[in-house]
């Protein structure tokens, strides 16, 4: 039988129930030749129609029921009953069917032409021996509306057939005879190949179902699963079954629980309505206090008109505090940097401030010398206070009251160039005077950190120890 990718609707309903003269099948042969197409056509009937699952199934005839004569092409095979007896058929549900195909439904029902249908049985799915069949017309229900004369699928006999030839024609069949002759030797050579093609499409068709049957087994396994989820589904449907059935006595309870609460809201309301019109005389306090409640909340939508622009200003505060107190932090840390320096400043000013008292001893010390010379040479002259010798302010150093100057002049000068005297520093070789080299001043300042507030003093290593004593001070 035909296998397809889905059944046609079938029915177990009898015979008895079926309606054979719906669909009439016109030119059904009595038989039909193996290797061809067969046309089947049939007639719709006015009270039936049409649906879309209707299909024409090959039905096969039981052998006791059907008596054929070759040679008597004239009797048919199968006779119709008088009307309101049953058709006898072989088969006796729809699913008994050997092949089908789906009907083709109409365009317009109305019209004549379109009543005349007909489908075509290709010949790879038509029955290859020679049994008795019929066409039946099943609809989408599985119910037969019509059935056709039994048929057979064998070759044409020469016993139902008497020809009448003449000599030449005679002549003419034998050699057409051996050009088929020629020609069946051709199809034989090519049986021959063609049996050679089937032989390696069976070891293909072996393969494919080798194939099938892993496929197979792969599918049962895939049932097999599809089982246990089913299984576990039907399990989960059958808790939420319970649930629901738990769900709805639980409506059922609050249902007769709104009622017995409706129930005395309506008793409640009828006490309502009774005080109501008992106090009748409360209503005009109860106007005031209205107004009053309505007066206490504007004056609250007040408030809290005050409190949110209270609630903005103190954002704002807070919002200023913040820059302050990081302005505040910049100052501190601007006072930090400028103490700092002020220390360094500071230290730099008692350096040169202690240079400098070194420097006027020394200028005392250099004037009580040159007063000494000059007293013993015999130059003391009376310089006002403030003033030094003469020879220092003239531009020639001669002395006005000797004609040919002082004598001792070159000593002076030689003894106070000796006094003053400069000096050589080993480290950066330059040239100083006094004690200290500037170079050795500036690493000093630099190595040595001196608070401008209690004078404490600080290695240059210990910066971070005097950053916090300033940060103290500060505080």
């Amino acid at each position: 039988m035909e296998e397809t990718l889905e059944d046609p609707p079938t029915s177990a309903v009898l015979l008895d129930h079926c309606h054979f003269s719906q669909v009439i099948f016109n030119s059904v042969e009595k038989f039909y030749v193996p290797g061809g197409d067969v046309t089947c056509y049939y007639t719709l009937t006015q009270h039936f129609v049409p649906r879309r699952k209707d299909w024409i199934g090959i039905f096969r005839v039981a052998e006791g029921r059907c008596h054929a004569t070759r040679g008597r092409p004239g009797l048919g095979p199968l006779r119709r009953r008088s009307q309101g007896q049953k058709l006898q058929v072989g088969w006796k549900t729809t699913r008994e069917y050997y092949t089908f195909m789906w009907v083709t439904l109409p365009t317009d029902l109305n019209s004549k032409s379109t009543q005349q249908q007909e489908v075509q049985f290709k010949a790879y799915y038509l029955p290859k021996d020679d049994e008795y069949y019929q066409f039946c017309y099943v609809d989408q229900d599985g119910v037969v509306r019509g059935a056709s004369i039994p048929f057979q699928f064998r070759p044409e006999n020469e016993e139902d057939i008497l020809v009448v030839t003449t000599q030449g024609e005679v002549e003419e069949i034998e050699q057409h005879n051996n050009e088929l002759c020629r020609e069946n030797q051709e199809l034989r050579d090519s049986c021959a190949s063609l049996q050679k093609q089937n032989s390696d499409l069976q070891a293909e068709l072996r393969k494919k179902q080798e194939e099938l049957e892993t496929l197979k087994s792969i599918n049962k396994e895939l049932e097999q699963k599809a089982k246990e989820q089913q299984n576990s589904w039907e399990t989960e449907l059958l808790q939420l079954k319970e649930q629901n059935q738990k769900m709805s006595s639980e409506n059922e309870k609050m249902r007769v629980r709104a009622d017995q609460l409706q129930a005395q809201l309506s008793a409640q309301e009828k006490e309502m309505e009774e005080l109501i019109r008992g106090d009748q005389d409360n209503a005009e306090q109860l106007e005031y206090l209205k107004r009053e409640n309505s007066q206490l909340l504007r004056s609250l939508t007040e408030q809290r008109e005050q409190q949110k622009k209270l609630e903005q200003t103190v954002t704002e505060l807070k919002q200023e505090e913040a820059t302050a107190s990081k302005k505040q932090q910049e100052l501190t840390d601007q006072n930090f940097d400028l103490s700092r320096r002020l220390s360094e400043n500071k230290i730099i000013y008692d350096v040169l401030l202690k240079e400098k008292e070194r420097m006027e001893r020394e200028n005392d010390v250099l004037k009580s010398e040159n007063s000494r010379l000059m007293r013993y040479m015999d130059l003391d002259f009376d310089f006002p206070p403030g003033q030094g010798p003469a020879s220092d302010q003239g531009s020639t150093g001669r002395n006005p009251g000797l004609v040919y100057g002082n004598p001792y002049t070159g000593i002076q000068e030689s003894s106070a160039s000796s006094l003053l005297s400069s000096k050589r520093c080993p480290a950066c070789k330059s040239d100083f005077m006094g004690d200290i080299c500037d170079h050795t001043l500036e690493q000093q300042l630099v190595q040595t950190l001196y608070c401008p507030i209690c004078d404490k003093s600080f290695s240059a290593t210990e910066e971070q120890i005097f950053q916090d004593h300033m940060f103290c001070h500060s505080l």
